[in-house]
């Protein structure tokens, strides 16, 4: 069994880290940081660039678009997740917005609601409410979309007078 030993090249490195990914231009540098000196990243993320191996933007769309339509996450998550990605603020946002053009968050959240629902176990309590709703809240839609939804639930709508989505949506991480 031959073992492999990493490349010691910069450039074959991140090739071969993009490969396996896409990384956004800060996280490629991060990662390149621990293992070369920054004079040879910079040389490496502009050759990059200009062979159009790193791109941001395309990066945050593609990437915010399938966490909302694979993940059925709300505008709120899909930001977090990109800032994640540690891209810039102005991308976050274009790549969000065209996102939402694109897919209807109001549909998005009504299907998870509808899958979560055939999961709760009846009969169905305050506590399985809150739960519920937190879970939403987590997957990045918003306190006010949730309750519309929620209401407009007959099954849902006689515990949901109780529940204060105004207190946990505060509480979002």
């Amino acid at each position: 069994m031959q073992s492999r030993s990493a490349p010691s090249n910069p450039f074959q490195t991140a090739l071969g880290m993009l490969a396996r990914r896409p990384y956004s231009i800060a996280e490629l540098r991060r990662s390149l940081k621990k293992k070369f000196p920054a004079a040879d990243i910079a040389e490496v993320i502009a050759r990059l660039r200009q062979l159009g191996y790193l791109d941001d933007q395309k990066i945050a769309e593609n990437y915010a678009l399938s966490l909302a339509q694979n993940r059925s996450y709300g505008r709120y998550r899909v930001r977090r997740e990109l800032k994640n990605k540690l891209l810039d603020s102005r991308i976050v946002d274009a790549a969000v917005e065209k996102t939402f053009e694109s897919v209807n968050e109001r549909q998005l959240l009504e299907r998870v609601v509808d899958k979560k629902i055939r999961t709760l176990r009846k009969p169905l309590t305050r506590s399985k409410l809150a739960s519920l709703c937190q879970g939403l809240i987590r997957r990045g839609f918003r306190a006010d979309d949730i309750m519309r939804v929620v209401h407009a639930r007959p099954e849902l709508r006689t515990v949901s007078e109780d529940v204060d989505l105004a207190r946990m949506e505060e509480d979002r991480c």
